[in-house]
């Protein structure tokens, strides 16, 4: 968290560190589609700097478990995305297309 954001827990600051716009864009993706989220955004501060800063404002549960919530959900969406791709990759091996 950045400092300064400690006063509301439903509106939130977080530093990713080492990330980029591919985690971004997909959890703004996801985060942004809950009906108690507010606001949801990311920005890149500076493409020398390898930090990424999300911020989420809710209509009330705090922040950091929509965060949570937001992880999971991008988890489970990328685990069923790879299941579904090795599937068709062992269709398309057994027949050699």
């Amino acid at each position: 968290m950045l400092a300064g954001d400690k006063g509301n827990e439903k509106c939130r600051t977080f530093v990713f560190h080492n990330e980029d716009h591919t985690l971004g864009n997909a959890l703004r993706s996801i985060i942004g589609r809950y009906p108690d989220v507010e606001l949801c955004a990311y920005s890149m501060p500076h493409p020398s700097e390898p930090k990424m800063l999300f911020r989420i404002q809710t209509f009330g549960p705090p922040a950091v478990e929509v965060l949570r919530r937001g992880l999971s959900d991008l988890q489970a969406l990328s685990d069923h995305t790879l299941k579904v791709f090795e599937v068709f990759f062992q269709c398309v091996v057994s027949y050699n297309i």
